[in-house]
């Protein structure tokens, strides 16, 4: 049986307050910068022209209406108003959009897939980087102009100065740790498996800052000793999982598709946080951009959320095309994939959630991560309400209704 301490501090309370509750409910379907991008995929934009009768433009019309996207050449166009006339003139067009080797990070792999970018005006290049530092140097390079990074390493390089902003969302939970099978006999014992155990994490992550929540919770030390929990940090989730093949390393954080990876690999999963009460609904990845550019570009930026609430939309309707959109980015088998996204271990909605970013920060500054700061300069919820209401506008049903209740509940 589970063996899980009980004892949650006020702090933990906080982060179980706040988040993307309503959403879930209503929806249950560091390193220096790298100059090298690990791969890319760019939307290849070629003009097309066609001449259509007045006929022709009338069952154009009257098929969208019904929402039979498919049925347009050009959704842009016939599916709602053009996308100049929603946004108005874009300030820029060619947008590189980062992530790392994670399935949190599918709203962007889904909107270039099934031509949302494409729709909106934009070209589109995505381009995979290794950590949340490589991430944050390439939007103050210019390199990037939208970022999908961990929530803690955005506060954290928010609270040193960093100009960056939260402007959307990408994932909510979806992290855990995994142990080797020679300490834990099932999946989901908790923290308690940890003690006296050397466990490779990544500094300035959710993962680790989860863990240490949990620990605190649990009244079991950091340290060395067979009664404490020695992590070991490493710069990044990739060479964090790779520690394990070190006969001194007993356990790992674990982000998707980590998890299902480890546990064909014969790992046992120590804890999915979704699954941790003091946990749930933690807000994960963030999109984030230089806060200037947000203010200087507000109809561009404004489109790619728009294509990234378009992209949920989708990942909502056909979980078979969305799995296969996540593996053009992330190349393991569409089963993982599958349970990544679909098996109730996360959400990746585009909602900001201020609410549960703000509760998360708090958190961390108690944790001593990083000394506390005024959020608001940092967080910009008026381009996703804004591109979620030009949405709305068009047409509505209850997936898009859901996100619009749950950004009134939690902005």
């Amino acid at each position: 049986m589970r063996n899980k301490a009980k004892i949650i501090s006020i702090l933990a309370v906080l982060s179980l307050l706040t988040g993307c509750g309503a959403f879930n409910s209503s929806t249950e379907t560091a390193t220096q910068s790298s100059s090298e991008a690990v791969s890319s995929k760019t939307d290849e934009n070629k003009e097309t022209s066609e001449e259509n009768t007045e006929e022709e433009n009338t069952e154009e019309k009257d098929c969208c209406k019904d929402g039979e996207k498919d049925c347009c050449s050009e959704p842009a166009d016939c599916c709602g108003d053009d996308a100049v006339a929603v946004t108005g003139e874009l300030e820029k067009t060619d947008i590189n959009i980062g992530y790392l080797n994670s399935t949190a990070h599918l709203l962007a792999f889904v909107a270039q897939e099934e031509g949302y970018f494409k729709d909106e005006g934009l070209n589109v290049t995505l381009t995979q980087f290794s950590s949340a530092a490589e991430l944050v140097n390439g939007l103050e390079s210019d390199k990037l102009d939208v970022a999908f990074i961990g929530s803690v390493p955005t506060l954290t390089f928010e609270s040193q100065g960093h100009d960056i902003s939260v402007f959307g969302g990408a994932m909510t939970n979806g992290h855990g740790y995994v142990i080797k099978s020679e300490f834990a006999d099932e999946d989901e014992l908790g923290v308690e498996v940890l003690r006296g155990r050397n466990v490779a994490s990544v500094k300035n992550s959710v993962q680790d800052a989860e863990l240490q929540i949990l620990l605190k919770n649990a009244n079991i030390e950091i340290g060395e000793g067979d009664d404490k929990v020695n992590i070991v940090y490493f710069d990044s989730q990739k060479d964090a999982y790779a520690a394990l093949l070190n006969d001194t390393i007993d356990a790992a954080s674990a982000y998707s598709p980590y998890t299902s990876l480890a546990k064909s690999q014969g790992y046992k999963v120590v804890y999915y946080c979704a699954h941790e009460e003091a946990l749930q609904n933690q807000p994960c990845c963030r999109q984030v951009a230089k806060t200037s550019a947000l203010s200087d570009l507000p109809n561009t930026y404004t489109a790619i959320e728009r294509a990234f609430i378009k992209a949920y939309h989708f990942t909502q309707t056909d979980h078979e095309k969305t799995v296969k959109d996540v593996k053009e980015y992330i190349d393991i088998d569409e089963e993982f994939i599958d349970t990544e996204v679909y098996g109730g271990y996360s959400v990746s909605s585009p909602d900001p959630d201020k609410q549960g970013t703000i509760t998360l920060k708090d958190t961390i500054v108690e944790l001593g991560y990083t000394e506390d700061f005024d959020i608001e300069p940092h967080y910009n919820t008026d381009i996703y309400k804004e591109a979620l209401d030009s949405i709305l506008a068009e047409g509505s049903d209850d997936i898009y209704n859901s996100l619009k209740e749950h950004f009134d509940d939690y902005e």
